[in-house]
């Protein structure tokens, strides 16, 4: 979205006369891009969208606390980051798992997607992608998948472009040394 643009939408979306125009703009521009970044984290498609409703639900309660300190986008993809986590964390103490039978917990998440329409390969990659502790996961995803810039990754994460550096490098070998031993 471009700068102007963005502006204009923040202003819609601050003004109580053209709130609600500007959020179904938000919901129609951002919706797309949100989902399959909390879908790369939740997995299921069912989830996602349930996450996905909840950051709307949130950046409709919350738009008035933003300042403009980032991008409108930056700070969506923060939000959606840490319901996606928020909800992970909810679904793994229901299931009474601990964070070391995570990465299988969601393996079988992925397993029994009905909405995964990958290839053997593509499945192989998301497995090893699992196997990633969360904050690597996540930073795997945005690069790599995304394309995303590590400034921009360094404000949604709120994390050092240094240590998002290391921590892509330290995913990507693990990735690697997965699908080696899969051979």
């Amino acid at each position: 979205m471009q700068q102007d643009t963005e502006s204009k939408l923040i202003g819609q979306l601050q003004n109580p006369d053209t709130q609600r125009q500007g959020f179904s703009v938000l919901v129609k521009e951002f919706s797309e891009p949100l989902y399959w970044q909390i879908r790369k984290i939740v997995l299921s498609h069912d989830d996602a969208n349930d996450v996905l409703q909840n950051t709307f639900i949130k950046v409709w309660t919350s738009i008035d606390n933003f300042r403009g300190d980032s991008k409108l986008s930056t700070w969506l993809y923060r939000i959606a980051i840490n319901e996606a986590i928020s909800f992970l964390n909810r679904q793994r103490s229901a299931n009474n798992v601990s964070l070391d039978d995570a990465d299988t917990f969601l393996v079988s998440k992925l397993e029994g997607d009905e909405f995964f329409d990958g290839d053997e390969a593509q499945m192989k990659l998301q497995k090893a992608i699992l196997t990633l502790p969360e904050k690597q996961r996540i930073v795997f995803n945005l690069k790599y998948f995304d394309e995303m810039k590590y400034e921009q990754m360094s404000e949604i994460l709120d994390t050092s472009v240094g240590a998002l550096k290391a921590s892509y490098h330290h995913a990507v070998k693990k990735i690697e040394e997965f699908l080696a031993a899969q051979n």
